[in-house]
Order: structure tokens, then C-alpha cells, then sequence
């Protein structure tokens, strides 16, 4: 698998929920010129983010849609709980605990994960594990007091 498959980016988050964190990454996501993808669980949570990409920042929203929406392929940040790369997105996001499926498809795989949250943490390091036996490109990203993101490892 190695030098195969996206690049894996593990974010914990300790200092910052997903509210935040979530439309900043996306937002790099779409400046790159990269179409995302987020993959949620839960149908609920996916629209409560959804709704926080419109009003995330005062100068600003970011363009987006759900699955279950007309013409989800046009979408460049789509919210879906399945696998299927429906936007031919190149980034990923994995939030929520979602499947991990398939991610030949994208050039970056982003899992967030919350730090206060055991199961999570459980879950994360299971990931990890299985990803690095597997010989992915895996890397680990921590927010550091002043709220910037470092990479840990």
C-alpha cells in the first residue's frame, strides 16, 4: 500500500470541536482547488454542519450539499454517509466515527476525531494501527495551546 491510496491525516481534537475545526480544513480544501467529500454518521449531525458551512465565517460560506439532495455529483463539499465518491471529490473527510470504505479515489483522508470522547480515542488508535500495519501514509496532527495544528507524528 505504500506510495499508493491518499494521504492520511489524523486530527485530534482537544481545543476545538468539529464546529471549528471542520470549515477551516475545508476551506484549505476548497482554496487548493480540491472537491471534498465528508462522510457523518449520523444524518442529524451532517446537517447541523452543514448549516455551520454557511454562516462559519462573517466574509464568507462554503458551497455544499447532501447525498440526499438533486444532483449531489455537482456538489464541491458533499455530506454523505455512504462510500460511493458521488462529487469525484480528491479529500475526504471521515468525522463521527463514519466507515472508513474505500479511498483509492482521493488524494487526502482527513479523520477527526474527538479527543474528550474515549470511544473515539479507541476507535482513532484502532485506525491507526491497521493503517500503519498496512503501510499507509498516515500522519498524526495536534492543536497546540495557541490553537495552531502541528504535526505530531
Amino acid at each position: 500500500m505504500a506510495g499508493q491510496g491518499p494521504q492520511i491525516w489524523f486530527y485530534h481534537l482537544e481545543r476545538s470541536g468539529l464546529e471549528q475545526v471542520l470549515p477551516t480544513l475545508l476551506d484549505k480544501v476548497m482554496q487548493a482547488g480540491l472537491r471534498a467529500q465528508v462522510r457523518v454518521a449520523d444524518t442529524d449531525l451532517a446537517r447541523h454542519l452543514g448549516e455551520a458551512l454557511w454562516t462559519w465565517r462573517d466574509d464568507s460560506f462554503l458551497a455544499h450539499g447532501h447525498s440526499s439532495d438533486p444532483h449531489p455529483g455537482r456538489q464541491p463539499i458533499l455530506f454523505t454517509s455512504g462510500t460511493d465518491n458521488v462529487n469525484q471529490a480528491q479529500a475526504l473527510f471521515i468525522v463521527d466515527g463514519s466507515d472508513f470504505g474505500p479511498t483509492e479515489d482521493f488524494q487526502r483522508c482527513f479523520i477527526l476525531f474527538d479527543g474528550q470522547d474515549e470511544a473515539a480515542l479507541m476507535q482513532a488508535r484502532e485506525r491507526w494501527k491497521a493503517l500503519k500495519a498496512a503501510g499507509a501514509d498516515i500522519s498524526y496532527w495536534r492543536q497546540t495551546l495557541e490553537g495552531r495544528w502541528e504535526k505530531a507524528g
